[in-house]
């Protein structure tokens, strides 16, 4: 969808990816947390494959509206939470959706990915520094022993597992929403979805490789 438009279908596509996303936080319980409370979360690969199929304003609207249902419903770090989460989800999913739809390539979405992951790691460094202390209640050399062993290898590890996540469910996502009419082929540049088998296996062998450096740095393996 470039240059979408806000229509009865962008709404639906919105809302029902906002709600799969938040249902997506509810299973993170499951998932190990690294030194106890830092958590993966998958919403970012949901709202990202949404954002770079109705560009970078609707992945903003969701990943607000997101942070603040989990806010107001499951987090126990109020304000500090929502704004932890807005700030990492937006950082991590603009540099995509800007850099894609200006050429709606697939090169130009794995080099807006990597920069994502860049540009999220490098933005919860310094909010992780300034914000942390505060709901942690802990002095703030506390955070900094933690910025570069914990803070840096976890934001690298959960972009990494989101980028590669978009990269494999882009295409039949993008192919479902087509299939019920929420998305009509004439409206993006990719009419003709193609599986490319080495790209998938190359972007699954890094989701691996992410998926175990995660397990090793929350104590798993």
């Amino acid at each position: 969808m470039k240059n979408s438009k806000i229509t009865p279908q962008y709404i639906a596509v919105v809302a029902m990816f906002t709600a799969l996303s938040f249902i997506s936080v509810l299973f993170t319980e499951m998932i190990p947390k690294v030194e106890g409370f830092l958590s993966y979360e998958p919403k970012d690969a949901i709202i990202v494959i949404t954002g770079l199929l109705l560009g970078p304003a609707a992945s903003v609207i969701m990943a607000i509206l997101v942070s603040f249902i989990e806010m107001v419903t499951i987090s126990a770090t109020g304000p500090y939470g929502f704004l932890m989460n807005a700030l990492s989800t937006c950082a991590f999913v603009l540099p995509p959706t800007i850099i894609y739809a200006k050429d709606r390539t697939k090169k130009r979405a794995v080099i807006g990915l990597i920069f994502g992951v860049i540009c999220m790691t490098i933005v919860m460094l310094m909010w992780n520094y300034i914000i942390t202390p505060l709901y942690m209640n802990v002095d703030r050399s506390v955070v900094v022993k933690m910025l570069l062993p914990v803070f840096l290898p976890f934001n690298l590890i959960k972009g990494g597992i989101n980028a590669c996540l978009a990269l494999l469910l882009y295409k039949p996502v993008v192919t479902a929403l087509r299939a019920t009419h929420l998305v009509l082929p004439s409206q993006s540049s990719e009419s003709k979805p193609r599986f490319n088998v080495g790209f998938s296996l190359i972007a699954l062998v890094v989701l691996v490789t992410f998926v175990m450096a995660f397990l090793s740095l929350s104590g798993v393996i």
